[in-house]
């Protein structure tokens, strides 16, 4: 595929959708060796799949940008980005291309100057987007592409978009080889970093085009660019909720039988739209079994960008509620369900992967089922947070119907969902009213986070107080783990195959906990493999108040009868106890703690209105 080169400044829109399409391809072709060398933050093998699910997703709109505006078309392909970015490295890209079209704003094409400026307000927008930015990473070598390129540019005045780009992109390769010495894991390992790989693939695509004006052919068994068809993202705003969920997915294959499909789907809900070509379709419908769309789906081909919104917590939200504060959480939080519908609480599903099937965590996959396949697939499971869009579209929801929205988010130590929530605010009409909680916490004390900032909704406090009572709460609940068998964390890559030898040679069982800065760290250990439960409970009476009232939670993976056992052996430990609850344990946890692990909420509670 080739396309007519103009090697200078300015760059207009369609120019740069080439280059972009010739970088993403590349990208395309490198998917399995980027999965292959990712070992950080954690070795589970998916940056290729992300990056190329996030990058892949703006092909259709890179096709024919013809005469408008850079500002424009710069606008649009962000809004795909953030929408379906996929694990860090989506987003931290989607990060990056938010900032070059917030300084393309205004603009009908790039400068030599303005491109710079815009590659580095890229770079830096993607830095902010981390808690905890690492050298050694993409960070590092999108901020070396973005300096060398401005360097470039000023010191050669009437540069081309050519040279500038094979100048910027030499200095990206070299400060990818060097992040094999930055990072001790990478240097064990003997790899560069993985995310940094692909950001490189990608520039130096694009500086091929720049260069010979070819554009790489998207590799065999992927939808071609010109097939893909405009989707329909709409909803049926008078339908009735016969059917609770409106569910949606994209479906990839090499000869989809549309009709099949139709006639599959059409029995099941109603608000049926399948739109797209014979390569791929996108499929929308009202249904009160969201996962049977999913299994319908992946008998026709490969599934992605599966959403799921529950219309008939929306219409309640709308129309039956009085609180003027909405909470919505993420999957990770394990709540039970009878506080999800008594206090209206939202939830947005993480990602779980097993070999090439997806799942909405809690929507297309239960606990029970979850578990399940954890022990019988062979292939490890892997997560991942939400991206930035499927929080953006709930608050978007959320803010048009309730003066505050609250937002409570897994510790962004393990995960980052916290970061796609935030990045999501900024792209959110009403940014102002939506308040991002970082929950220092996981699983049943993320889930009693949650309760607690429902119930000040429900009792009708403001938002300044409700936000200063769950900051104190924050500082006052704790999370609790026992991990009987370590080889689901050896097998995702969260602990090494020797510490577990040892463990399990002493005879040891793990238990870990949140910490007051949110790190989820192994803080214990109960020797012997007997009488796990009452030992397991004396630790956690030890590191609890018996001068205030206490709510407890216990999470349990497929192994209620233990859960019913500790809570019995806490309320004799912790007779300050006022409210307890057991629940099953959700995916956040449980990928790496396998069946028979159990973790435990504790919260040093006060009524809310106490802070009224």
């Amino acid at each position: 595929m080739t396309a007519d080169l103009h090697a200078g400044f300015p760059i207009n829109a369609d120019q740069l959708a080439k280059g972009l399409t010739s970088g993403i391809h590349r990208v395309l072709h490198q998917q399995e060796m980027l999965n292959r060398i990712n070992v950080f933050p954690v070795a589970d093998g998916d940056t290729g799949t992300n990056l190329c699910m996030s990058l892949g997703a703006t092909l259709h709109l890179l096709v024919q940008p013809g005469s408008k505006p850079l500002g424009d078309f710069l606008s649009e392909l962000t809004d795909v980005l953030l929408d379906s970015a996929r694990g860090n490295s989506g987003a931290i890209v989607a990060q990056f291309f938010q900032g070059i079209s917030d300084s393309a704003e205004d603009l009908a094409s790039f400068s030599a100057d303005s491109f710079a400026q815009a590659m580095e307000k890229g770079s830096e927008y993607a830095h902010d987007a981390l808690s905890n930015p690492r050298e050694g990473t993409i960070l590092s070598v999108m901020a070396v592409f973005a300096e060398s390129l401005r360097v470039h540019i000023e010191a050669e005045p009437g540069a081309t978009l050519s040279a500038s780009m094979l100048h910027a992109t030499d200095a990206a390769k070299s400060a990818l080889e060097k992040t094999e010495e930055q990072l001790e894991v990478l240097k064990k390992a003997g790899v560069v970093d993985a995310g940094a790989k692909g950001f490189v693939t990608l520039v130096e695509g694009m500086s091929d085009y720049f260069q010979d004006g070819m554009i790489p052919e998207a590799p065999a068994g992927s939808v071609a660019v010109a097939e893909l068809a405009a989707i329909y993202s709409g909803g049926d705003d008078d339908a009735d909720l016969e059917f609770r969920f409106c569910t949606e997915c994209i479906v990839t294959g090499d000869d989809i039988d549309r009709r099949k499909l139709r006639e599959q789907l059409a029995a099941r809900g109603n608000s049926l739209v399948l739109a797209g070509t014979k390569h791929k379709a996108k499929i929308h419908i009202h249904i009160n079994e969201p996962e049977l769309v999913f299994d319908i789906a992946q008998s026709h081909g490969k599934v992605s960008g599966m959403k799921v919104d529950d219309m008939y917590r929306q219409q309640r939200s709308m129309h039956e509620r009085s609180a003027k504060i909405a909470v919505i959480t993420d999957s990770a939080a394990d709540i039970p369900d009878e506080d999800m519908e008594r206090l209206d609480i939202h939830m947005v599903p993480c990602r779980i992967q097993f070999g090439d099937r997806g799942y909405l965590d809690k929507v297309s996959i239960t606990t029970r089922e979850f578990f399940d396949e954890l022990v019988t697939n062979p292939h490890p499971p892997t997560t991942s947070q939400p991206a930035p869009g499927d929080f953006r579209r709930q608050f978007e929801y959320l803010a048009s119907h309730f003066k505050d929205v609250i937002s409570v988010n897994l510790t962004p130590m393990v995960s980052g969902t916290l970061q796609a929530a935030r990045s999501a605010v900024l792209r959110t009409r009403s940014s102002g009213r939506i308040h991002v909680i970082n929950s220092k916490n996981a699983s049943l004390g993320q889930g009693q986070l949650a309760v607690f900032a429902a119930e000040c909704a429900e009792a009708g406090m403001d938002i300044e107080v409700t936000l200063a009572a769950l900051k104190e709460m924050v500082a006052n609940t704790t999370s609790f783990g026992l991990i009987r068998d370590l080889s689901y964390a050896v097998r995702g890559g969260r602990v090494p195959a020797s510490k577990k030898m040892i463990a399990d040679w002493l005879r040891l069982t793990p238990v870990v906990r949140t910490t007051t800065d949110g790190r989820l760290s192994t803080s214990g250990l109960l020797p012997s493999t007997k009488n796990r439960l009452p030992k397991f409970a004396r630790y956690i009476a030890r590191h609890s108040r018996r001068d205030t009232e206490l709510h407890l939670a216990i999470g349990h993976a497929i192994c209620k009868d233990d859960a019913i056992e500790l809570e019995a052996c806490l309320t004799e430990l912790l007779p300050n106890i006022t409210r307890k609850s057991i629940t099953g344990l959700g995916s956040a946890l449980g990928v790496h703690g396998g069946p028979g692990s159990l973790v435990v909420g504790v919260q040093e509670y006060r009524d809310p209105r106490e802070f009224g």
